[in-house]
Formats: C-alpha cells, sequence, structure tokens
C-alpha cells in the first residue's frame, strides 16, 4: 500500500510518521507526476490559502479533482478538510470542490482560541478520540451523500465521509491515537 502526502506545507511530517507507525509506506507528494501509482492520499493540516496557492502554482489541481473523482482514497485534515470542500462560506477561494460540505475556516477563532477535547467517533469504537483543534474549519452544510462521523456538543460537524472522501476538522496526527489513520487505511484497502 502507498500513502501520499501532500507536502506544499503545514502538518505533513506527522502525518507521515503516523503511517510509518501503522507500517504503510507514506511519501511525500509535491508534483503531479508524483501522483501515480498511489493508493490514497492524505492533505494535512495547516493554511488553507497557502496550501490551494502552492496546488495551484504546481499544477496540481487538476490532477488531485481527477484522482477524487476517479476514486483515490483522500483524507483532507482540518486545512485538507477546506481544501476538498464545494465551497468555503467566509472566503472566496477556489478549492478542489469535490465533498459536497461547506465549511468555515477559523470556525472557532483566532490561534488562541485553539482547544482540544475528547469528542464520540462511533465508528472508531466506544472510546473518545482526543481531538487538537487549531484554527479549525467546521461543516456549515452538507450534501445527501455525506456521511457525518463526529460531531461536538454544539452540533458543529467536525468529521464526515463522502464516499472515498474524509474530511476532519481536527488534527489526528497530533494525538497518539492512530484508530482514524487505521480507518483511513481501511478505506484504500476497499
Amino acid at each position: 500500500m502507498k500513502i501520499g502526502v501532500l507536502a506544499l506545507q503545514g502538518a505533513f511530517v506527522e502525518h507521515i510518521s503516523a503511517m510509518q507507525q501503522i507500517g504503510v509506506e507514506a511519501r511525500t507528494i509535491r508534483l503531479p507526476n508524483q501522483l501515480d501509482n498511489l493508493d490514497g492520499l492524505i492533505i494535512p493540516g495547516g493554511e488553507s490559502t497557502s496550501i490551494l496557492q502552492l496546488m495551484q502554482s504546481f499544477g496540481l489541481v487538476r490532477p488531485l479533482r481527477e484522482l477524487a473523482k476517479a476514486g483515490l482514497p483522500i483524507l483532507g485534515t482540518c486545512a485538507g478538510m477546506i481544501c476538498l470542500a464545494r465551497k468555503v462560506s467566509d472566503h472566496d477561494m477556489e478549492t478542489l470542490g469535490v465533498m459536497d460540505i461547506v465549511v468555515k475556516r477559523n470556525a472557532f477563532g483566532r490561534q488562541i482560541d485553539s482547544f482540544e477535547t475528547d469528542i464520540p467517533i462511533p465508528i472508531l469504537g466506544e472510546k473518545p478520540f482526543h481531538a487538537v483543534f487549531i484554527r479549525a474549519p467546521f461543516v456549515a452544510e452538507f450534501g445527501s451523500r455525506i456521511e457525518v462521523l463526529a460531531g461536538l456538543p454544539s452540533g458543529d460537524v467536525v468529521a464526515c465521509r463522502q464516499e472515498n472522501l474524509i474530511a476532519i476538522a481536527f488534527h489526528p496526527e497530533l494525538a497518539d491515537d492512530l484508530r482514524l489513520h487505521s480507518y483511513f487505511l481501511s478505506i484504500v484497502s476497499q
């Protein structure tokens, strides 16, 4: 199994480490020709505007859209959620537009408002997941093809799936819990 991790900006090293801890080969992706022969792709958290601009600069937008539509499993975390979204509610930015979600950037406030909390994610079992939210988005609207995986007590949706695509508002790569990465790999192996 070969997993690519988009390495333009953000927490890509931590995702590669998580994959290696599970025993899966992970490699950095910066150019379109590096997308060949991947079984799955992770778009990490970071600064969404920078990541999207770099995707444009390096010619990655069209190939990533095509791969997503062709069924390549993709996990987007934090800024990665924004990249996958159909639309950003509070900013006029071009995203990949492959998931039927509208997201709100920095939904919980600025950097100083970042927080950690345990949230139930039923697909992972009974034990709550320790989620790290750093200038995190949330899903403001979603279409009928979206499966909600997790929300906060406030009702804000922070994890969802649309077929081969998973979007997570927080940073699972910063937790000592590999269950979300393992869940993604179970989708890849299907």
